[in-house]
C-alpha cells in the first residue's frame, strides 16, 4: 500500500522556476501554476508531516535542524533566478489542487507583493556590545564622568565613597543612552541605503552563542545595485565603533521573511 503524502511548499515565484539545483537537495520537488504564479512544492509522508506526528517530531532538534536547513537551501536556491515569496517550515497543503486555490485566492496580493521584492535582497545586521569595553570607553571620553573621577581623588574617603556611587549611577545610565544612541544611529544610516527596514527582538546569548550583549536586530530590503554601498557603510560603522566594544554582524542575502506581509494561508485544505 503506498503511503499517503502531503504537498509542502516552498516559496511562490512569478517565473518559471529552475529546480534542477534546489531538486537535489530534496525528493520529490516540483512546482504548481496558477494564476501566473508558480508554487514551489515537495511531496512529504503523511507519517512525518501530518499533524500528530508532525509536532512530535517538532521536539526532535535533530529532526527540525535537518529539515528546516533544507526548506532555506532549497528557497535560497529558487532565489538565485528568480524573485521569491518564501513560507514558514511546514507549510502543507492534502494535495496540488488545495495549493491552487490558495494561489487563486491570494493571486493578487502575492503579485504585488513581488513586484514591490522585485530587484531587492533582505540583508541582516545584528549588534553586540561587550558592555566592559563600552564602559572603559565611557570612562575615558565623557567629561562628566572624568569631573567625578578627578573629584574622588580630592575628596575626602567619605565623600569620596559617595562620588563612587554617583559615578557608578552616572556610567550605568550613560551607558544606556549610548546603546540607544549608537544602535539607532546605525540603524538609521543603513536604512537610508534600504528601500524598506525593521527592527526584530533581540536576542538572548543563548540563542546568539555570544559573550557580547546584542543591541540591535535589524533587516533591511536592499536595492542589488545598492548592495555594494550598504555592506561599505556595515564597514564603516564597524570601523568607527570597533574601540567602543561595538561588534557588527552583517548577513545576506536571505529570503525576504521579513518583508513579506501575507494572509496566513489556510494549510492543509482537501
Amino acid at each position: 500500500m503506498t503511503e499517503n503524502q502531503l504537498v509542502y511548499l516552498y516559496c511562490v515565484t512569478n517565473e518559471e522556476p529552475g529546480l534542477e539545483e534546489a531538486g537535489s537537495l530534496v525528493n520529490n520537488l516540483y512546482f504548481v501554476y496558477q494564476k501566473g504564479l508558480y508554487a514551489v512544492a515537495g511531496k512529504v509522508r503523511e507519517s512525518e508531516f501530518g499533524e500528530q506526528n508532525l509536532k512530535k517530531n517538532l521536539a526532535d532538534l535533530g529532526w527540525v535542524s535537518t529539515k528546516a536547513s533544507n526548506h532555506e537551501k532549497v528557497i535560497e536556491e529558487v532565489m538565485r533566478g528568480a524573485c521569491v515569496i518564501p513560507f514558514k517550515f511546514a507549510t502543507l497543503f492534502n494535495t496540488d489542487d488545495s495549493l491552487k486555490a490558495m494561489l487563486e485566492q491570494y493571486a493578487e496580493e502575492f503579485k504585488a507583493v513581488l513586484k514591490r521584492l522585485e530587484n531587492k535582497e533582505e540583508w541582516g545586521v545584528k549588534i553586540y556590545s561587550d558592555i566592559e569595553k563600552l564602559k572603559a570607553s565611557l570612562a575615558d571620553d565623557e567629561p562628566e564622568i572624568l569631573e567625578i573621577e578627578n573629584e574622588i581623588n580630592l575628596s575626602s574617603p567619605g565623600k569620596a565613597y559617595l562620588l563612587k556611587k554617583k559615578k557608578a549611577e552616572l556610567i550605568e545610565d550613560t551607558l544606556n543612552k549610548k546603546i540607544n544612541e549608537y544602535g539607532q544611529e546605525s540603524f538609521e544610516l543603513l536604512k537610508e541605503l534600504s528601500s524598506e527596514a525593521r527592527i526584530n527582538k533581540l536576542l538572548p546569548k543563548e540563542v546568539t552563542d555570544r559573550e557580547e550583549d546584542m543591541i540591535l536586530n535589524s533587516a533591511f530590503l536592499v536595492n542589488k545595485d545598492a548592495v555594494d554601498d550598504f555592506i561599505n557603510m556595515v564597514d564603516t560603522l564597524k570601523m568607527h565603533y570597533e574601540d567602543k566594544g561595538f561588534f557588527f554582524d552583517c548577513t545576506g542575502p536571505w529570503p525576504p521573511y521579513n518583508f513579506c506581509s501575507l494572509p496566513k494561508p489556510e494549510t492543509q485544505n482537501g
